[in-house]
């Protein structure tokens, strides 16, 4: 591809030969074959452009023939230097692999350099070339110095060479890859020579002229992907019509060095801000097909930069300068304007309303979302043999963009579009342990425990040998899905590792375990429950025996003793269990109620507000200790408990969001409130008098609350936001207030907590229950038996309802189906004293003789009861 004077100057040739044999006509024929000789001689040079523009060396020798066989360039050696170039490039390509490594190249081993190289020294001794096409030659045997590991014999062919005459703008395109080729090889070769006690003084002079060469270097190849990405557009534009698509262009060795040399220098210096900057510089260029990759690999660099040294405090946007901390750091950049030379720099993207990010872990997830979109365009699917390295290639380099993803996306919460990244993945992952590990993770962590259980399964399939993997499985089985059977036959496939499964068959066993204690609790025949929980005490006792240090072993052995109600024997394991973890909230909390169980609630009281002032936020303590403050100090006591954690809730929850289509990934959040709940029903008796129900003057403030609270329960109602698990806690805030209030018979109050429950889940059971005891309480029998019913239909299991409703029945006269519903309820739940004693009454009502020893196992069982059950602490690995 010739510039526009030389295409001029060709014209005006062919003109002037076209006039004289108008004027002459005996030289007609003369000027007709010299304008048939410069005209093929102008394809021809136009034709060996192109192809060192485009690096097609396997046409070069071709057209040098046509060349010699035309008689062009007879009297100069340009033709040795084409053949000398392609030679020397075709041997570096079929060296990329050392290249890469560093490994110098030798003459005895590569016949086409040793050619290329005497094919250069000849032309070079010769001097018969065009001065231009001598600094080309030079250029060349610099980087054939380069490649054989004779850095300074590269470094001063570069000098002898000179950049003018390249870099001097209207150059044919070849001469703009060599201009770039030329300043990463003297960037390069001054990087690797060794430096010598002297010379270390101007060891930062150098490693300023390194860095210079390496921007010019990156400006050049940037500049000469463009306009071949522009020639090669319109060269082939009608043949991509004809359906025959435009040839793939590979970066070699240099060019690539020339694109990364800069920012990977920076980086090795230290300097992360110079080197982040070159990184948007270089992604802000306009790009091109052959860039692709390494667009990929710098997004991929910079992402991997701000995630792991730039902090959000010291983060600058891309289209500001850096803060003064980090210039200070790293001292003078080099000037960019100084690296263009007569070179034009690069286009860049530019235009209005362009997106900006606004802080480093934005930008890092912006990147790398591009990033995985080429990887995913890119990635080889095909399982054939022949394919193997390119599949590897691609797999590889998918991976490190989700290993980032990973990283940027977990400290942003945002499991659940990690997880759509990562099952986008999974078309190119057959068998790759690594992808589907994290799949599997995030979808543990974003909720979606049916997918991960599903992923987690296929990763087992793939590395049998690791027990982490069915561990992990059985830990989401049994703490989120409750699928106690798959995860016994997870944590059984630990087991049959034996010593191979090491320091994780213990936790197998904890894992089996915990499996046979929860069937226990869901066992409706007693004689299974014993059997689950005897079975569940074995496990655990293995597990301790071959774990005696560690502490949740030890606090789930104690947990087991206390379900069977051996409290004495589970304060030793609990004890070491403490000994080994003292803050242990559950373990904690568990002391508290063993005290309790032994009717010790002073000091059970005293455990709590110990583990409360290691957490503070622990709602299950704070219900605990509603319950034993309402034994000992009486429910006002206990009510003030209850509004406090009102408040806590508000300071924790109220106005908690999810990120739309990402339910499972983000966590409630704090958030201050303008109008919310308060304790207006906790303290509305203050406000009014009891006796003839007048206002007085603070009752103004409590109806502005009463709106205030209105509000916030039709809000809850309609827009409920946040796990569910964040709503059912305030339920269960409103419903112990409500029975406090039942206790010290203000049933107005209790009536309103109700409500205010009601209003966040209309159906729940523990709702309808108390709406039927205050319904018992004003006497309306026919009510609370209706509210009885459809709380039972919801959970036919709940015993506190089997126990009222048949309370109601003895007491309304019908003992006998009162007697059968609390047979169900000690059925349900055979360590209920309170159905004990129930049952012993309505049989007593009877005239059954088997009253007493309903008694008698109600007192024994109560003897050991807790102030709350022990179920209330949570059973999972």
């Amino acid at each position: 591809i010739l510039t526009a004077s030389c295409r001029t100057c060709s014209v005006k040739s062919l003109l002037s030969d076209r006039l004289s044999v108008r004027g002459d006509p005996a030289a007609g024929a003369s000027g007709e074959m010299s304008a048939r000789l410069s005209f093929s001689q102008y394809r021809l040079e136009a034709e060996l452009e192109r192809c060192r523009g485009e690096c097609q060396w396997d046409k070069i020798p071709g057209l040098v023939e046509q060349l010699a066989s035309a008689r062009i360039h007879e009297d100069d050696d340009y033709g040795t230097l084409l053949l000398a170039e392609a030679l020397l490039e075709e041997s570096l390509a079929e060296n990329a692999a050392q290249l890469q490594s560093s490994t110098a190249l030798e003459d005895h081993d590569q016949p086409k350099l040793s050619k290329a190289k005497d094919l250069l020294n000849s032309v070079l001794n010769r001097g018969k070339l065009q001065p231009r096409h001598m600094t080309e030659a030079l250029v060349l045997l610099a980087k054939l110095h380069y490649v054989q590991g004779r850095y300074r014999d590269a470094q001063g062919m570069c000098a002898r060479a000179g950049t003018e005459e390249l870099a001097s703008d209207g150059q044919p395109l070849y001469q703009v890859r060599l201009l770039a080729e030329a300043f990463v090889i003297k960037g390069l070769s001054l990087e690797r020579q060794a430096m010598s006690a002297a010379s270390r003084i101007r060891l930062s002079e150098r490693e300023e002229e390194c860095l210079s060469c390496y921007l010019r270097a990156c400006d050049a190849e940037l500049l000469y992907l463009q306009e071949l990405d522009k020639v090669a557009g319109s060269s082939h534009g009608k043949s991509a019509k004809g359906g025959v698509p435009a040839p793939e262009f590979d970066l070699s060795f240099f060019q690539q060095a020339a694109l990364q040399s800069a920012y990977l220098c920076l980086l090795r210096k230290g300097h992360v801000a110079q080197a982040a900057q070159q990184l948007r510089q270089v992604l802000r260029a306009v790009d091109t097909r052959a860039s692709q990759g390494f667009r990929k690999a710098a997004a991929r660099k910079l992402a991997e930069v701000l995630l792991s040294r730039v902090s959000e405090d010291s983060y600058w946007g891309p289209l500001t300068p850096p803060c003064p901390d980090w210039l200070e750091r790293e001292g003078r950049p080099v000037p960019r304007d100084s690296c263009y030379s007569a070179l034009r720099p690069p286009q860049q993207f530019s235009g209005d309303n362009l997106f900006c990010p606004q802080a480093a872990v934005e930008e890092a997830v912006l990147l790398l979302l591009i990033g995985e979109s080429m990887a995913n365009r890119d990635a080889v699917i095909s399982r054939a043999p022949e394919q193997q390295e390119s599949r590897s290639a691609s797999l590889q380099d998918a991976s490190s963009v989700y290993d980032l993803l990973t990283v940027a996306m977990a400290r942003r919460g945002q499991y659940g579009m990690l997880s759509e990244c990562l099952e986008r993945a999974m078309k190119f992952s057959f068998n790759e342990f690594h992808l589907w590990y994290q799949l599997g993770l995030s979808l543990m962590a974003c909720g979606k425990a049916a997918g991960a259980v599903s992923v987690l399964r296929e990763c087992a399939r793939m590395k049998p040998e690791d027990p982490t993997v069915p561990l992990l499985a059985a830990k989401v089985c049994i703490g989120q899905l409750h699928w106690l059977e798959e995860g016994e036959a997870f944590a059984r496939t630990v087991l049959e590792m034996g010593d191979q499964a090491a320091e994780f068959l213990p936790r197998a066993h904890l894992a089996v375990g915990l499996c046979f204690s929860l069937q226990a609790t869901d066992a409706s025949l007693k004689d299974r429950r014993d059997d689950f929980n005897r079975r569940a005490l074995e496990s655990l006792q293995k597990a301790h025996a071959l774990d005696p240090d560690d502490p949740q072993i030890a606090f789930y052995l104690a947990l087991q003793l206390a379900l069977v109600r051996q409290v004495s024997a589970a304060m030793e394991p609990l004890q070491k269990a403490l000994s080994l973890r003292g803050d242990d909230l559950h373990s904690l909390h568990l002391l508290a109620l063993l005290f309790s169980a032994q009717k010790h609630h002073q000091l059970a009281l005293d455990t709590v507000s110990l583990a409360l002032s290691q957490h503070p936020d622990s709602f299950s303590l704070l219900f605990t200790k509603v319950k034993l403050e309402e034994v000992l100090l009486g429910p006002e006591v206990a009510l003030q408990t209850c509004e406090h954690m009102l408040q806590l809730w508000q300071s924790l929850y109220d106005g908690t969001r999810t990120s739309e289509g990402d339910d499972g990934s983000s966590v409630p959040e704090p958030a201050p409130l303008s109008r919310g709940a308060s304790g207006l029903y906790l303290t509305l008796p203050d406000f009014q008098d009891p006796e003839t129900g007048s206002q007085r003057a603070p009752s103004i403030a409590a109806s502005r609350l009463e709106q205030a609270m209105s509000e916030m329960s039709a809000h809850s109602s309609m827009q409920r936001h946040g796990p569910a698990r964040v709503w059912s806690t305030l339920e269960h805030i409103w419903l112990q207030a409500a029975e406090l209030f039942v206790a010290q018979r203000r049933l107005r109050e209790a009536t309103q907590c109700v409500q205010e429950a009601g209003g966040l889940f209309p159906a729940s059971h523990s709702m309808l229950l108390l709406r039927g005891r205050l319904a018992e309480l004003r006497g309306a029998d026919s009510e609370a038996k209706t509210l009885y019913d459809e709380a039972l239909t919801i959970h036919p299991q709940g015993v506190r309802i089997l126990l009222h409703l048949g309370q109601l029945l003895v007491r309304t006269g019908r003992p006998g189906l009162g007697e059968k519903v609390l047979r169900d309820a000690v059925q349900a739940q055979s360590m209920a004293h309170e159905a004990w004693s129930s049952l012993g009454e309505a049989l007593q009502a009877r005239g059954s003789s088997q009253a007493p020893d309903c008694f008698l196992m109600a007192l024994e069982l109560e003897a050991s009861c807790p102030i709350v059950p022990f179920t209330v602490i949570p059973r999972q690995l």
